[in-house]
């Protein structure tokens, strides 16, 4: 029986897109670059396959948190250590890391799986408005 279609191969050219995060919602945000990660947009989706794009995320540090979650959303890292657990809210995390918030967004809506941290790897965001990869020419998503 013949596939009804064509598997990627390891050296096809993934897409690039550019989505600026200003004033967005960030699960609304993060569930667009999840599907785009996970080439969940194509018809032809397969879990098992790695066919996702590479996605750039700019103005990382404006993006929008509704509600009280600003004080309330709490983040967590653990050293590994004894009494390494470390709290951050999200205007602390947006301070110091504000490219982390949309990472662990992100994170919280793939598989953990092998593919999944390989697809991590094509996510880059960026705090401020410009980014490094203009010669990759990526694609404006407007949301």
């Amino acid at each position: 029986m013949q596939k009804s279609y064509r598997a990627p191969n390891p050296g096809d050219k993934r897409p690039w897109f550019h989505i600026d995060a200003k004033d967005r919602p960030l699960g609304r945000l993060a569930v667009v670059i999840a599907n785009k990660l996970r080439a969940k947009d194509l018809p032809t989706f397969d879990p098992s396959v790695d066919a996702g794009a590479f996605v750039i995320v700019t103005n990382a540090a404006l993006v929008k948190l509704t509600g009280k979650k600003e004080e309330q959303k709490d983040y967590q890292r653990y050293s590994g250590y004894r009494n390494g657990l470390k709290h951050f809210t999200a205007a602390e995390m947006r301070a110091s890391h504000p490219d982390r918030m949309i990472k662990e967004a992100v994170w919280g809506m793939l598989p953990k799986n092998n593919i999944a941290r390989k697809m991590m790897t094509r996510l880059k965001v960026f705090a401020g408005e410009s980014h490094v990869h203009a010669a990759q020419k990526p694609v404006e998503i407007k949301l």
